[in-house]
């Protein structure tokens, strides 16, 4: 698995255009939005935007921006997790959920010190990152992608109570996103 994989499948899954009245994002192609377009230089219709275009933002918005390839040298599975939540939630948001779960399972810092929740990838998350996947071994990796997907389900869950029209969006999801 590399980042190639990654978006093609992230472009397999968010599909053609798509226009829902319920979605705040708008208009948007290949999973990329109108306003992360736009951001881009892509003034054309949403309707055409090109795939390669949305290939290139995932990698360098979702991708190298985050510094998730940092992530991807100490395990892919960890950074694949991310890149699927920095495409749906945001870079900073999936960042911070890395961060909040690395704090939460370093054993009040006996196994690595508590780093800072701020969004960015640094010397700091990634000797975290790296201190806990040495302290926990093979299945460290495991339960770090079940406490990802954990506070990735509980914030899909919250957005839907926090505005109802998000119901519309809470089952595909919960069925797309988690344990995917």
């Amino acid at each position: 698995m590399d980042i190639d994989e990654l978006i093609d499948d992230v472009i397999m899954r968010e599909g053609g255009f798509s226009n829902h009245p319920a979605d705040r994002g708008g208009a948007t192609r290949w999973g990329i939005t109108e306003a992360v377009a736009r951001a881009h230089g892509y003034q054309g219709r949403m309707d055409a935007l090109p795939v390669q275009l949305a290939r290139d933002i995932y990698r360098n918005q979702y991708w190298l921006t985050p510094r998730l390839n940092r992530i991807a040298r100490h395990n892919m599975l960890i950074a694949a997790e991310m890149f699927d939540t920095a495409v749906n939630m945001g870079p900073g948001v999936a960042v911070r959920m890395l961060q909040r779960a690395l704090n939460a399972l370093n054993r009040r810092a006996r196994d690595y010190p508590d780093i800072d929740v701020d969004g960015l990838i640094g010397p700091a998350t990634e000797a975290a990152l790296g201190g806990f996947l040495t302290v926990r071994g093979k299945t460290g990796h495991t339960v770090l992608l079940k406490a990802l997907e954990a506070l990735q389900g509980e914030r899909y869950i919250a957005l839907a109570e926090q505005r109802p029209a998000n119901e519309a969006f809470l089952y595909g999801w919960l069925a797309n996103r988690i344990g995917s």
